[in-house]
This record gives C-alpha cells, structure tokens and sequence, in this order.
C-alpha cells in the first residue's frame, strides 16, 4: 500500500548481488533530469575558469585581496547556481496547491519540519568537543489504551529493547530525519545527535584548538562517545545518512567487537565506503577536473576569512537556493516547504566547517570495515539520481554484502529520506522487523507503508 501523499514513487527493492542491480524508469522519462544537465554542463566550462581565477586570487588575499578573492570565488558558485536558480524560480511560479498538500498528508499533526524535540544530552569526544543528543524514548505501555501508532507499529505486543541511533550527514543535523522520527516516535526508543561543528554539538575542539585536521574516523570515535552516553546497554540498529553512514562505517572500524556485541541490524541510505574522489558531480570532464583541482584550496582560503564570505552568502541566498535543490533532490514537485527545510540545514552550517569537513571524504576508505556487517539485516538504500553519492556507491557496498536489501528509488536525489520519507519509512520498519524489534506484517500508517511489495530474499 502506498501512502496517499506519496502515490507515484516507485521503489526497486533487491537482495544485493554481485552480478548487479535492476533498475525501473518510466517509459519517456528523461533520465537524470536533461535540462538540468544542459544547464550544468553549459556553466561547467565557465566556472572552470573563473574557480581557476578565484584559486590564484585566494593566494593573493593572504596579501590583502580578500574581498576580490571571495567576490571572484563567489562568482564561480553563482555561474552554477544562476542556471539553477532560474528553473526553480519557474516551478515555483507553477506550482500549485497539490504539492504543498503532500507534505501537510505526509506530516501528520507532528509540527513543523525540524520542530521535533526530545530529551537532551551531552556526550564528550576523546578531544573534549561537547556533542549534542536528543533521546525519544518508548511511551508507557497502558494496556488496552496503547497508542494507535504503537499498536499498528507492534500490534499488542511489547517491543524489544532496542535503540535505534540516527547520524547525519554533511552540512545538516539531527532533524534531516525528522520524518522518520516522527514515524516511530513512541514506538521505539531512538537517538538523534548532531555530528561535531553541526547542529547544537561544540565545535570541534581538535580542529579549533589543535588544527588538527578532520577525519571520518574521528567523526567513529564520535559516535562512540554518544553511544556510550544515550545507549551504553542493550541492542542498537545503526541508521546513517551519507557521511551518517561513513561515521557508522569508522565506528565498525575502530570498534569491531561492538558491532559484534550490540548491533542487531544497519541501514546505510546514500552512502559511500570509498573513491569518493571520482564522484563528477553530474558536471562534465572539463568542469570536474577543475572543481577536484582548485575546491580544496579555494574552500581553506575561504573558510579564514569566515565572516565575510557568510556575508556574501547571505547576499545570495537565492542563487544558492537552486545549487541547494539540484544535489538535494531529483523530482521536480518536491515541496517548497522540503526545499526551504533543506536550506536551512545547509545554510546553517559555516563556511569554515564546510571547508574543515570537505578534505575528510577523498581519504575515505572504510570498504573493509562492511565486513563487520555481514552476520546481520542491512539495507542499502539510496536515490538512483544521486549526484554526491551516486547509487553505484550503494551498490559496490551491497555487492560486499550479498545478504543485505538493496532499495534504489528512481526518482531520488542525495536528500531520499526527506524527498520520498515514506520509502525510507517504510524499508526501516522492515528492517526494525527483521532484527526483531517489530512483528512480521506490522505498518506505520500515516508516515508510509510496510509494503509487501518490496520484501529481501
């Protein structure tokens, strides 16, 4: 059954194989969006060039130029987000009263995207960097008085004493997930933590004090941190978004006996273990060997002179709106309240995180810690027009894992879990049903569907 608000999102839902995955598209669809990719690829030229100015003029700010260093490198961005800028501005002037209904159908009475609160708590890093976490717990079992969702999710049954933990991914924060939590708030006890530098955590005290640079396997030794606090016994299903995924990823690395030990199942959504070096962006070869050249040196300039580039983005919000929505998703009627949600998100996070966090994802490698997730339920979920982390990364992970489910949704971009929740939903209650914290046949009405159509091997 397909949730109301969401009727046309079709799902391929695979065991993971090594020979490959089948994928579904609509007949005439254009695949991966050909305007979109027209208008990329006719700036892609140019910003290479103006990113090659805004290098050199970073060198030069070190002398004083700063504001001609930012100004050249903020007009390379906007080459992009111009083209992109101008296709939103056009569906925004289309778009009618029936998408925004889907997220009012989508949402329930919940509140407000990113409104969601629980109990919170502080975890402390092995550098000191405080690191916020928000625990729901499970409500009180009243008997005959149980819950609606309670009773669809468990049916009368108590549900096992698991918990289940939610990391983030890059530029966002805890409420990325604010569909899923609202899915299975009460019903099972989970957590929701902000990476460091992100959200309501500390900045990075290694970083801000030591210089000391980024790694995902610190971002592992962070998680452990907050497990330790919010969830220091009892069963854990490991739920990570992108670089979310890459922190669970690290975790299995630098702790092997606690995946052992305690993880009963993991969902690793638009994720990626490895050769993130070779991702194009959807740009062509001329605009992304510049981007992979000049980004890293252009971002570390930028991000020293902190203040005035987040001027200077605030003065561009809008071109940076469409930027945001092209690697954010992929359909074309996603809800402009969604849009907005994600862009606080991103905009939220400074542009010296931005450019402190970047460096970390060439250098990681983490394809030999999905060895730790073998003897367990694992679904592999991702947006097959993913243009951060493309759904062949998903794929190589689930060919590393032949038992695990691989879902790719067609007509998903990088931000699946909040373009389509009620596929991620309804694949995380299946999951939570096979490490056995829910009964077989159970749903979650009102936030998607345990569908039967879509079911592992």
């Amino acid at each position: 059954m397909r949730h109301p608000a969401f009727p046309d999102a079709p799902v391929t839902s695979v065991a993971a194989q090594r020979s490959g995955t089948v994928r579904i598209t609509r007949p005439g669809e254009l695949q991966y969006g050909e305007e979109e990719r027209y208008v990329s690829e006719s700036s892609a030229e140019a910003v290479a060039d103006v990113v090659a100015s805004a290098a050199a003029a970073s060198a030069a700010g070190a002398a004083g130029s700063w504001r001609r260093a930012t100004g050249i490198a903020g007009a390379a961005i906007g080459v992009l987000a111009a083209g992109a800028a101008a296709g939103v501005a056009v569906e925004r002037m289309t778009m009618g009263r029936g998408i925004r209904r889907k997220a009012r159908l989508a949402l329930d009475s919940a509140g407000p995207y990113g409104t969601l609160r629980g109990t919170p708590g502080k975890a402390y890093a092995d550098d000191g960097t405080e690191l916020y976490y928000e625990v729901d717990e499970v409500e009180p079992d009243t008997g005959p008085e149980v819950s609606p969702r309670r009773r669809r999710l468990f049916g009368r049954k108590a549900p096992a004493p698991v918990t289940v933990v939610f990391c983030h991914g890059y530029c966002l924060n805890q409420d990325s997930w604010h569909f899923q939590r609202a899915a299975l708030r009460g019903v099972v006890r989970t957590v929701h933590w902000d990476q460091r530098s992100h959200g309501r955590s500390g900045r990075g005290v290694a970083q801000t004090r030591d210089r000391a640079p980024l790694t995902i396997d610190q971002l592992g030794r962070d998680l452990k941190a907050v497990l330790d606090a919010a969830a220091p016994e009892g069963p854990l299903v490991l739920v990570g978004h992108s670089m979310g995924g890459m922190t669970v990823m690290a975790l299995a690395s630098e702790y092997p006996e606690l995946i052992r030990d305690r993880v009963v199942a993991t969902a690793l959504v638009g994720t990626s273990s490895g050769r993130l070096g070779e991702v194009n962006f959807g740009l062509p070869v001329a605009g992304v060997n510049a981007v992979r050249r000049i980004l890293p040196g252009v971002l570390k300039a930028l991000g020293q002179q902190a203040e005035l580039v987040e001027k200077g983005r605030r003065a561009t919000a809008d071109l940076f709106a469409g930027v945001i929505k092209r690697y954010s998703f992929a359909g074309r009627d996603v809800d402009p309240a969604v849009e907005r949600f994600a862009e606080r998100m991103i905009e939220s996070t400074p542009i010296d995180v931005v450019a402190e966090f970047y460096p970390a994802f060439t250098d990681h490698d983490k394809t030999e810690a999905l060895a730790c997730f073998q003897d367990m339920p694992v679904l592999v979920l991702a947006g097959v027009r993913d243009l951060v982390t493309p759904s062949e990364h998903s794929e190589a992970i689930a060919g590393l894992l032949p038992d695990a489910e691989l879902v790719l949704v067609p007509d998903a971009g990088h931000l699946v879990m909040l373009e389509h929740p009620e596929v991620v939903t309804d694949r995380l209650a299946d999951l939570l049903t096979r490490a056995g914290a829910v009964p077989a046949g159970a749903t979650v009405s009102g936030y998607g569907s345990t569908s039967s159509t879509a079911r592992p091997r």
